[in-house]
């Protein structure tokens, strides 16, 4: 593994566009490391470090938010259009800025179902879904920003507060089993560190302007269902089988299970040297655990 350059300090400025679970853990992350990190917010808050930005009302960011920005990171997803509501609203504001680094949180929705089969960044998109064809054409915009763009294609993605646990815990969970039906996931800490490893260490590794950021451990999501209650010392009801339980799910819900692939963390541990903090959802979900007891 590279040692961590620590390239990063108080001299930088973050400018974080969506301030969701992903968004907000980053900017904590990239904080201790004495940054300043800016999370965007659709209405007026009391956090001093929260800025207003609303594309669908047209309410930007004041120019001073953006006074020493080195780095942007783009959580937000695609407007009800397809398109980038960050770039539409601000590609030209951005492109004046002096930025050493952009980054855009995608999904790996954008490979569409590979029954099952491992997927990398070396595979084309074959998006099934309409919002992951959504996802694709704001890639696509982001790459012909002519900013210095790195995308990031996440699974899902769970951590403390948001987690098979809380599910349980809330009663908001259905055992649903499909025969060979496996899904990817990542932690959020580790969607957090990656980026941030790869931003110090950017000088020193090879250039990937799309990466994957998977664990190491794409299962059956009944296996997690399972551990998650074990850790609960709650007792599992019985699964049922998806021809059983689709007719009870909402179409978004369904189409989750249209699509069955293994991502592929290769490039982004193997070749880039990043250390997953979280291998698999058994490590995963006892960081959860300790959070939430």
């Amino acid at each position: 593994m590279i040692n961590l350059a620590n390239q990063l300090t108080n001299r930088n400025k973050f400018i974080i566009f969506g301030g969701g679970f992903s968004g907000n853990y980053f900017a904590k992350s990239i904080r201790k490391l004495g940054c300043t990190a800016l999370t965007s917010s659709r209405s007026k808050n009391n956090d001093p470090n929260s800025f207003i930005f609303n594309s669908e009302t047209n309410l930007l960011p004041e120019s001073s938010i953006f006074e020493g920005a080195t780095h942007i990171l783009s959580c937000i997803p695609p407007d009800k259009n397809g398109n980038d509501p960050v770039l539409k609203s601000l590609k030209n504001k951005l492109q004046g800025l002096s930025l050493k680094w952009v980054g855009y949180l995608s999904t790996t929705g954008v490979y569409g179902n590979t029954n099952g089969n491992w997927v990398s960044e070396k595979d084309n998109p074959n998006p099934l879904q309409e919002r992951s064809q959504k996802r694709l054409n704001c890639e696509k915009e982001w790459i012909n920003s002519y900013l210095p763009i790195q995308i990031f294609r996440l699974p899902g993605i769970y951590g403390p507060g948001r987690s098979t646990l809380e599910a349980i815990k809330n009663k908001k969970i259905k055992v649903i089993y499909k025969d060979d039906q496996v899904f990817s996931r990542i932690h959020v800490a580790d969607i957090a560190n990656a980026i941030i490893y790869l931003i110090e260490n950017k000088n020193k590794l090879d250039f990937h302007q799309i990466i994957n950021i998977a664990d190491d451990e794409p299962c059956a999501q009944v296996e997690v269902i399972r551990y998650g209650y074990k850790l609960l010392g709650l007792k599992m009801p019985e699964k049922i089988l998806f021809e059983d339980a689709k007719k009870y799910l909402s179409p978004i819900a369904q189409s989750f299970w249209l699509e069955n692939r293994r991502v592929s963390n290769k490039l982004l541990c193997e070749k880039l040297g990043y250390r997953l903090i979280y291998k698999n959802y058994k490590v995963g979900l006892d960081n959860c655990f300790i959070n939430i007891i």
